[in-house]
């Protein structure tokens, strides 16, 4: 990875966890955290492992047009991919677990690489689809948070019709291809680009199936769901009370902030928007902090042990992250 990808994402970091902690009264921050009642953790850890496993299912139908991959081996898969994003900055678990797939199963990185692109478009899409239904919650949105929605709605919309070209429209999608490389490459690059190219569009088959498409889409919304019902079990371990479309709008902005060059485990970015958000909804600012903190290492410690025990158990090493950057 090129250093100046990690120091800019390490700078916004830093900039984003000043600006949000400046204006706390930190000892009432403490107090919210003594005084909150983590048991509620419990449900709440069950509630975000059945959304990794709602999502290793996705994964499972994405893949199946080059090759069935049982549930099984595909969780500590994408575990492992959890863990990478949480210790490594610019989501370089997604490659990891490209990588991995290829080792353990044979896959092209390629045709990996396509299918979580397409995740990620689907998993937008889901995050814009909860903002707007939880927008209601907050007419008083700040209007630079409400710039920051319609540019993300925007620009997933956009991704996810050219994705959709990839589907519908895979000879063009070569033609194009093969037309810009052969203007802008030299002879002897142009095969293997191809050949990427055409294992991406390879990767989007299940788009062409309706069928598979309906399943991938409520696999997706499930899933968030149930990562919503942890914001849910994790708010009342602090005695607060907000709707549940309120806590989608939560889950909704403060994910697609992470879309945000930062530091490893989207420190900064995914705080700073929580934050922000809680405060647009009433909640007292030091309680919101400490909400967040609470929040966001439920979502950090356990699934990066996990992960870690995963890669352990399937005889990776450190130096396979290393191996993954390269074989991109």
């Amino acid at each position: 990875m090129k250093r100046y990808i990690l120091w800019i994402g390490v700078a916004i970091s830093v900039i984003l966890v000043y600006v949000s902690v400046q204006a706390l009264k930190l000892d009432e921050v403490m107090n919210g955290l003594k005084n909150a009642n983590l048991w509620w953790l419990v449900p709440g850890l069950a509630a975000y492992f059945i959304s990794v496993g709602l999502r290793s299912l996705r994964w499972s139908a994405l893949l199946n047009p080059y090759k069935p991959i049982r549930f099984g081996r595909l969780y500590p898969i994408v575990v492992i991919g959890y863990m990478g994003n949480n210790i490594y900055p610019a989501r370089i678990g997604e490659l990891v677990r490209a990588y991995v797939l290829r080792q353990k199963e044979g896959v092209p990185i390629a045709y990996s690489i396509s299918t979580v692109f397409l995740e990620r478009i689907i998993d937008g899409l889901v995050m814009v689809a909860f903002v707007l239904i939880g927008l209601p919650q907050v007419p008083s949105l700040p209007e630079n948070m409400r710039t920051f929605i319609n540019i993300a709605a925007g620009l997933f919309i956009i991704a996810s019709g050219g994705f959709m070209g990839l589907a519908l429209a895979p000879k063009l999608v070569d033609q194009i291809a093969h037309s810009v490389f052969s203007r802008i490459l030299p002879a002897k690059l142009q095969p293997p680009m191809m050949h990427f190219v055409q294992k991406f569009i390879d990767g989007a088959q299940c788009l062409r199936s309706p069928r598979d498409l309906f399943f991938i889409v409520v696999t997706s919304v499930i899933a968030w769901i149930f990562e919503t019902l942890k914001y849910w079990f994790v708010m009342q371990a602090f005695s607060l009370n907000l709707p549940f479309v309120a806590l989608m709008l939560l889950n909704g902005a403060s994910n697609l902030a992470t879309i945000i060059p930062s530091g490893p485990g989207f420190v900064g970015t995914y705080d700073a928007a929580s934050i922000g958000v809680l405060t647009a909804l009433g909640v007292d600012r030091e309680l919101s902090a400490a909400y967040t903190i609470v929040l966001h290492a439920a979502l950090w410690f356990p699934v990066t042990a996990l992960g870690f025990y995963f890669m352990l158990r399937e005889g990776l090493h450190w130096s396979d992250f290393k191996k993954a950057e390269k074989a991109q």
